[in-house]
């Protein structure tokens, strides 16, 4: 079951998420119905996404037939134990965690501007520090590169997000858990604190 309390609809939120991480999953179907999923570095300039590869290859292949395609990004920042709740049942363990879920059609890049700009927007998130010329097709640096390489975009039809981080916990179970997370000192166990802190209504309320 969805939980609803634990969906995400701001777009500020969702696009710094998505700024943040590096890499997600595609996924697309074969001609023999079977699924493939690819990690994959990704950029999205807060229309669409960009990713590229080999102008050959299984997912080219898979594009072509049919460019309907899924898209996720998630990044786990805790496991909650059980026992930070419960000292018996199992079942309050659980995964802090942010994701986003696009469903949307594929379609090939080829104008040399259009791909400038979205390898610009790669390297601006995978290399920050610069040492680069820039990106662009009159310079014969780049002009061979830019036409071999393959750049594609997702064009999204529906964009979902889930952060999850104890919206659906009430006291003295949330602060339990912000205790067993000072405590345990893990090393994204402080961000996951103040995310707590940020998405929780509890929180607030106390």
């Amino acid at each position: 079951m969805r939980r609803r309390e634990f969906g995400m609809t701001e777009e500020s939120e969702i696009r710094e998420f998505l700024q943040e991480m590096t890499f997600g999953f595609l996924g697309t179907v074969g001609e023999d119905g079977w699924s493939r999923v690819t990690p994959l570095n990704f950029v999205y300039d807060g229309e669409v996404f960009y990713f590229h590869g080999s102008l050959a290859g299984e997912k080219m292949k898979h594009l072509a037939r049919d460019p309907r395609v899924s898209f996720t990004v998630a990044k786990e920042y805790a496991i909650i134990p059980s026992y930070f709740t419960d000292p018996k049942q199992a079942c309050p363990a659980s995964a802090y965690f942010k994701s986003v879920m696009v469903r949307g059609l594929v379609e090939k890049v080829d104008d040399l501007e259009e791909k400038s700009k979205a390898f610009t927007l790669f390297m601006e998130k995978l290399q920050p520090e610069g040492g680069y010329a820039p990106i662009t097709p009159q310079d014969p640096t780049y002009a061979g590169e830019l036409k071999a390489v393959a750049l594609c975009r997702i064009v999204p039809e529906a964009i979902s997000a889930k952060f999850k981080f104890g919206q659906n916990l009430k006291e003295p179970k949330l602060s339990a858990v912000t205790s067993g997370l000072e405590q345990r000192g893990g090393e994204l166990d402080t961000e996951t604190i103040a995310l707590m802190k940020k998405y929780c209504p509890a929180h607030h309320e106390s």
